[in-house]
């Protein structure tokens, strides 16, 4: 590899290594990455770590909208259920096996915001979380495509919905344990990078003031995190995006009670995942085209849902087709997610802060998981699940620009002061966004 070597003297200042650092000590030089050096390791990483990511987040939000699915092929009356409810053979089985099921998958997203922080920089966050996100619609399309198929063989032996539950839970034991064994702790342990390589791969990150992967457990950060007004607004972001998320699931009986079939409910559903995925690189596009304006562009995007629930309330049953599409443009929820979690992973630094405001954004986001479903109420319109969609996303326009303008104001004052006790970053420091004044937040 060709490399440029730097006295000691430059080590620190320019992100070499530091005491404590894990990189291999026998190739611990100080390098300049060419851009050349810097697109291979980009794409060694793309290449897989980035499959393993999305393969799972495909799994798992699979098995959770094969409930929606199953709800149209006989789950409900099969177990006495409501449409407020979530192999068991009553509700308290299936609530049982449910809360299993979202205490294994509930650490994904928020631990996928952290992998993405650790392997990329913060220009790369956008297209990266995009992708995995995507992964969201392209289980919507498959699973309704799946639920078909199995759904239409009338000679199976147990339910219908039973054999979904039983496919989808397969696949996904199988994406767990191919990344428990093949997805690396981080830069330094990747099994796919020469030794030359993970520096390179972790200076990358260095560069952007990242201090990598701890596993130390730090109270400060734990304090400051606490008391950031921004924490809050990250809450309040999984929150808002989470409560109006029930039209994904409830989208298909929205379809089923306007007197269709369930093969057609589910072939005239599927295209809500191909809608879903066109916002998200939609939203990716705009990130790209307008860096530095993921804020606007998540407003911007929350115009369609918030047209297509304004259609749910106010459009006659008898309306058919304006029904079904107004429920995929209410149903584009991906889009937004995807630009919030970047934003997350952007604009929080410090190993402990990061684990903690992701945390907390995912508190949300259980809370509206939770909360949400029980005003899904009152086939076929639903209308106090809708009501609450438009007032989230009404919301989203009080806590987004709030949320810009701190970020904006503590950037201006940071560029004011520029110079003034500001020290050089160290390489595997392990600072926050608010300890490292020479760090900008992304807007």
């Amino acid at each position: 590899m060709d490399v440029e070597k730097k006295p000691p003297s430059e080590a620190i200042s320019d992100g070499g290594e530091t005491p404590g650092s894990e990189i291999d000590h026998e190739h611990a030089h100080v390098y300049v990455i060419t851009p050349e050096e810097d697109a291979r390791v980009r794409r060694k990483i793309d290449m897989v770590v980035l499959p393993m990511m999305c393969l799972v987040f495909f799994t798992q939000y699979l098995d959770k909208q094969s409930m929606s699915y199953a709800s149209v092929y006989g789950l409900l009356p099969d177990l006495g259920l409501s449409s407020s409810q979530s192999a068991p053979h009553n509700f308290a089985g299936f609530a049982t096996v449910r809360c299993f099921l979202g205490f294994a998958e509930g650490a994904v997203s928020p631990a996928f915001i952290t992998i993405t922080s650790i392997w990329y920089r913060k220009e790369e966050h956008p297209l990266r979380v995009g992708m995995w996100v995507t992964c969201n619609g392209l289980a919507q399309i498959v699973g309704a495509l799946m639920m078909y198929g199995i759904g239409e063989r009338s000679h199976l032996a147990i339910a219908a919905w039973r054999v979904m539950f039983l496919i989808a839970g397969g696949i996904t034991i199988f994406a767990g344990i191919l990344f428990y064994v093949a997805m690396p702790a981080g830069p330094e342990e990747a099994w796919f990078l020469t030794a030359e390589e993970r520096v390179i791969a972790a200076k990358r990150l260095a560069s952007q003031h990242d201090g990598g992967d701890k596993t130390s457990f730090s109270k400060t950060q734990l304090m400051e995190a606490a008391l950031d007004i921004r924490t809050f607004l990250v809450f309040m972001f999984g929150l808002l995006v989470t409560m109006s998320s029930p039209v994904l699931t409830f989208a298909s009986l929205v379809i089923k009670n306007l007197g269709y079939s369930s093969s057609e409910t589910l072939l005239y559903g599927s295209p809500s995942g191909a809608v879903q995925i066109a916002f998200i690189w939609v939203g990716v596009g705009a990130c790209w085209f307008f860096p530095n304006s993921r804020s606007l562009v998540v407003m911007l995007l929350c115009i369609i849902p918030l047209a297509g629930c304004i259609c749910l309330t106010v459009l006659p049953e008898s309306s058919g087709w304006d029904m079904i599409v107004a429920s995929w443009l209410a149903s584009v929820i991906s889009s937004q997610f995807s630009i919030l979690m970047s934003l997350s992973a952007s604009n929080v630094r410090g190993n402990t802060k990061k684990a903690v405001v992701n945390a907390v954004f995912f508190v949300g986001y259980c809370t509206g998981c939770i909360a949400a479903p029980q005003l899904w109420k009152h086939p076929p319109r639903y209308r106090n699940g809708v009501i609450c969609a438009l007032v989230d996303w009404g919301l989203v326009y009080v806590f987004i620009p709030w949320y810009w303008w701190l970020c904006r104001k503590e950037n201006q004052k940071r560029d004011r002061t520029q110079g003034e006790g500001m020290g050089a970053f160290v390489a595997g420091a392990d600072l926050t966004d608010k300890e490292d004044k020479s760090f900008r937040y992304t807007t």
